[in-house]
């Protein structure tokens, strides 16, 4: 009797280890990759000066034409500008394969 007592709390606990161990591995394959994509995307964006190439996320192609704090001017065709938000905005594949 008092064996399975014994082993009924080391199993309680040892649940409690494992859902422990669930979270981590939880954070450590989804949570923590997103919120480093989102810094890069962040710093992509503060990034940002005239000139540069850039694709929304609708995947229309442009060049930036000037930054505001929250928009960006983009020319997407001669004479032919848009205002979009900045979160709108995505760096282009091949500059991203060039940085790595």
């Amino acid at each position: 009797m008092i064996l399975l007592q014994a082993s009924a709390g080391n199993g309680a606990g040892s649940m409690w280890i494992w859902m422990i161990l669930l979270i981590v591995l939880m954070w450590l394959l989804m949570i923590r990759p997103q919120q480093k994509k989102a810094k890069e995307e962040a710093k992509f964006r503060e990034g940002l000066k005239k000139g540069d190439r850039v694709v929304f996320s609708g995947g229309i192609y442009g060049k930036v034409h000037s930054v505001e704090e929250h928009t960006i001017d983009v020319e997407v065709a001669n004479g032919v500008i848009l205002t979009v938000e900045k979160s709108m905005i995505q760096p282009i594949a091949e500059q991203k394969e060039e940085k790595k």
